[in-house]
């Protein structure tokens, strides 16, 4: 079997400009058969999410698999230090805010964690105001002055 690096499957999303159903099962099977395994992983695939279209499925293996990573991948079990939670909060704004993917998947956290530091609930909270503020934004339009 040979092995594929989340690096190369996304290299190869990045240059498709798309994550296929097909290439979820790569990743599912071959890429990630055990889940996520460290922060780096995590980091590009939150990174991918926001640099190419994906599909719903693409999304909700995202969230399910960094929730998983992050409260139980991760010591303390079941719980969401300063430590994890800066680097999620991190990982998820990127450089414009969180992706609508990212603010579900920091609420999610919140809500699988038996415990979270304040500071991601204070985040996944703005996050998700912030999203639904600009789904509810009125759009602007320009016209051409001729």
């Amino acid at each position: 079997m040979t092995m594929i690096s989340v690096q190369q499957f996304c290299n190869h999303a990045v240059s498709a400009g798309t994550i296929s159903d097909e290439d979820l099962l790569v990743l599912k099977r071959e890429v990630l058969p055990d889940g996520l395994m460290s922060r780096e992983d995590a980091d590009l695939l939150i990174a991918l999410e926001r640099a190419v279209i994906g599909s719903d499925a693409f999304a909700d293996f995202l969230v399910a698999s960094v929730v998983d990573f992050a409260v139980w991948g991760t010591r303390p079990t079941g719980y969401i230090d300063r430590d994890v939670a800066t680097w999620l909060a991190s990982s998820l704004s990127g450089r414009d805010g969180p992706s609508p993917v990212g603010a579900r998947i920091a609420m999610e956290v919140v809500r699988e964690a038996q415990g979270s530091a304040e500071s991601l609930m204070a985040f996944a909270l703005e996050a998700n105001r912030w999203i639904r503020d600009a789904v509810q934004a009125p759009r602007m339009t320009f016209a051409l002055a001729a």
